[in-house]
């Protein structure tokens, strides 16, 4: 009976899908912008592979503070009320948004200007992710939070389809408009997660040593090889294969098609993920879980190729659709091994190695495509990129057979069984 009932039958979990929603298109069509600026201002005195290698700072900004503060925000995040957490940030990255707005209003945005918020941005995303992330399972029974996921999927991709396309077309009006609204964005969330009511408290020990704590994490994802498994895939597969970092250097120099062509180009594999989303919220997934995931991450390295190579629009945005479907199937089955076959207590350490790695394949995926691209050139270093991906799910199917057996979510029957479940104890 559980399994039909809707998640948004809880009251808690409304209002953080409502988080989820606004978050999302703020945080996209701010990414948008941020990467639309620091390519156009590059450009005015750069070439393009310098202008290239600008945009890749962006990527290293945002991670640099995430892989720094890794083991200090999982453990916040086991320790003090997520509720609180996450307020704090959005409210935090409401005013970095608001900072870019008012630079945007004066006409005095500067390329060290946006590497500062992106710093910002990267310390807010490294508490925020794993807080977040864990409140999910305190709103709805287990048994509903796969739906849950996937129904949290759906504001995520909704949003980056709606983000996008909103921040290139406010920027095309006004270049401080889609900061402002962004920032109005933020502040609903953080409204939102104020009427969540308490949550269960953790178990974890006041007065244990906190730095053991914080490697406990670690040593719970190291020695769950499902968990392992399932994140590292991701990590590697999509820091090869990160096309969208490029989508700068294709609106304006390969496809020509302007900051509004870019909005379309960042929201078209968003478009494909939450129509994945929206499958799996009405028929979730249950067999074959990772094998199907796997399957998903190959073809994603292949739309990869296809996208680097094409110079027709519907057909890049086609590939970029189906790249986006196949992210969201790895994402759903990713996520909900880790909820589902994770303790409540190590949720918070968990998702902030789960956040380091997923950080790690788009801000360094980021990252590593500008660099190579101002190396060999764009078209060169994404379709090198999608073949890298392939390679790396063959390589996981091998590395982890454990991925391949994993024929449903369900965990062992209790979560004692799970390697690693020493480590939370």
């Amino acid at each position: 009976m559980a399994k039909t009932v809707s998640p948004f039958s809880f009251r808690d979990f409304r209002f953080y899908w409502v988080t989820r929603f606004t978050t999302t298109i703020a945080q996209n069509a701010m990414v948008v912008v941020i990467g639309w600026q620091v390519y156009d201002i590059a450009r005015r005195t750069m070439t393009p592979k310098e202008a290239a290698f600008q945009l890749g700072m962006v990527g290293v900004a945002q991670f640099v503070p995430l892989a720094l503060l890794t083991l200090i925000t999982g453990w916040t995040a086991d320790r003090i009320d997520r509720r609180w957490i996450a307020r704090i940030v959005l409210f935090a990255e409401a005013l970095c948004a608001a900072w870019l707005a008012l630079l945007g209003w004066h006409d005095t945005t500067t390329l060290p200007a946006i590497y500062v918020v992106a710093v910002l941005l990267g310390i807010c995303r490294a508490f925020a992710n794993p807080a977040i992330g864990a409140l999910a399972p305190n709103l709805v029974p287990a048994a509903v939070l796969p739906t849950a996921i996937a129904a949290s999927a759906i504001a995520w991709q909704v949003g980056a389809i709606g983000g996008p396309a909103l921040g290139g077309y406010l920027y095309a009006a006004r270049h401080w408009l889609p900061y402002t609204v962004s920032a109005v964005l933020f502040l609903i969330a953080a409204t939102s997660m104020m009427f969540i009511r308490p949550i269960p408290k953790t178990t974890l020990d006041r007065k244990a040593n906190p730095w053991r704590q914080m490697i406990d994490g670690l040593h719970y994802v190291r020695h769950n090889r499902v968990v392992l498994g399932a994140i590292s895939l991701d990590l590697f597969a999509v820091l090869l294969g990160g096309a969208t970092a490029m989508l700068p250097i294709y609106a304006r120099d390969i496809l020509k098609v302007g900051s509004e062509g870019l909005g379309h180009l960042r929201a078209a594999p968003a478009v494909g993920s939450a129509a994945m989303a929206l499958y799996f919220s009405i028929k979730p997934l249950r067999h074959n879980v990772g094998v199907k995931m796997l399957f998903a991450v190959a073809l994603f390295g292949a739309c990869t190729v296809g996208f680097g190579l094409s110079r027709w629009v519907p057909l890049s945005l086609a590939c970029l659709a189906v790249l986006g479907a196949c992210d969201m199937l790895s994402v759903y089955v990713r996520q909900s091994l880790i909820q589902i076959w994770t303790p409540n207590d190590m949720r918070g350490r968990v998702g902030a190695v789960s956040t380091l790695f997923i950080s790690g394949s788009n801000e360094l995926g980021e990252a590593e495509s500008g660099f190579l691209a101002a190396l060999i050139g764009a078209v060169p270093a994404v379709v090198l990129g999608g073949f890298g991906a392939i390679g790396v799910t063959i390589i996981w199917a091998r590395l982890f057979p454990e991925l391949v057996q994993a024929r449903t979510f369900d965990p062992p029957k209790t979560l004692e069984n799970i390697p690693g479940q020493e480590m939370a104890k």
